[in-house]
């Protein structure tokens, strides 16, 4: 497996800035691009190397990396390719898939070297290749948006500066939690007249009071006092989309579940479909009682001994 000097393919210095570097590898790219040099594969190959160059020192952590590997490259290649890095080193954040395969006839269009340092069918958050001869895209960005559990259920909107640009990032109600959204052609600009990156959103959702999700059904509890689950009623429940009248029917024991179809969350993408809304009874004995409460509990006890016997 070869070595590949990344700094000498796009001539600069190791101690070359970002700006440095990727103003050295746009006057490559374009010099070498497989528009301007068609059947040529000397110039092909070159501009290949350059994409590569650029893929890794374009991107500071995986530069970091490169430079971490030195002149111990030897060394990772007998020790089967197995990066350990220092401590503090190695990639960190998630990497989105990058479709190479098409520009170079199949594979990945780097180096065997590339492939065994960086892993074959690495997710590459930077430059991806998306058709022959066409120039790299722009850099993904990914950023999170926390909404709570109630915008969750009606949709949220949030201001979000990229680029000097303002974006308004609106969420379809029953969006859930960790769900990715993708906002096209908004991420890193441009490089060599290709298309702008995009632009990944993480959501979060912050946990609501009393109100727990489940997938599209939210589960709840209801405390209830033994009167109405013994004679039944009418009690009131708390949701996200306001307060909701409760049958209750008599006899209701002590933590059984009674189910409100249609009551949970919106189904994302389907907003005249909702979830369940599942509430948990939790029937609350009285304390404290007075002297006449406890004369007539008395009298009850004895009423239902009776007719336990009888029976």
């Amino acid at each position: 497996m070869e070595y590949k000097d990344y700094y000498k393919i796009l001539g600069v210095e190791k101690s070359a800035s970002q700006a440095d570097i990727k103003k050295a590898y746009r006057a490559l790219a374009k010099k070498y691009h497989p528009d301007k040099n068609k059947d040529d594969k000397a110039a092909e190959e070159k501009f290949k190397d350059i994409s590569e160059a650029y893929e890794v020192l374009g991107d500071e952590q995986k530069r970091k990396q490169y430079d971490e590997l030195g002149a111990n490259w030897r060394h990772f290649q007998q020790g089967g390719g197995q990066y350990q890095g220092r401590p503090g080193g190695g990639f960190r954040g998630t990497y989105h898939e990058a479709d190479m395969g098409d520009m170079f006839g199949g594979g990945s269009g780097f180096s065997d070297f590339f492939e065994q340092f960086f892993g074959g069918g690495f997710a590459q958050q930077g430059a991806s290749f998306r058709g022959r001869g066409q120039a790299p895209k722009g850099q993904d960005y990914e950023a999170e948006m926390l909404i709570s559990l109630q915008e969750a259920y009606s949709g949220a909107s949030r201001l979000l500066t990229v680029n000097g640009q303002q974006l308004r990032i609106t969420t379809k109600p029953g969006v859930a939690d960790g769900q990715v959204l993708r906002i096209k052609g908004k991420g890193g600009p441009a490089v060599a007249g290709g298309a702008p990156g995009d632009l990944y959103i993480r959501v979060q959702v912050q946990p609501f009071p009393g109100i727990d999700r489940q997938g599209d059904n939210l589960h709840t509890q209801l405390n209830l006092d033994m009167y109405t689950a013994i004679l039944g009623g009418e009690e009131q429940v708390h949701t996200l989309s306001g307060k909701l009248k409760l049958k209750i029917p008599a006899g209701t024991q002590n933590g059984k579940t009674l189910r409100l179809r249609g009551k949970g969350m919106p189904v994302y993408g389907k907003p005249d479909l909702h979830g369940d809304l599942y509430v948990k009874i939790e029937v609350q004995l009285p304390v404290h009682l007075s002297a006449e409460e406890r004369e007539l509990m008395e009298r009850l006890r004895e009423l239902h001994q009776r007719k336990t016997t009888s029976v």
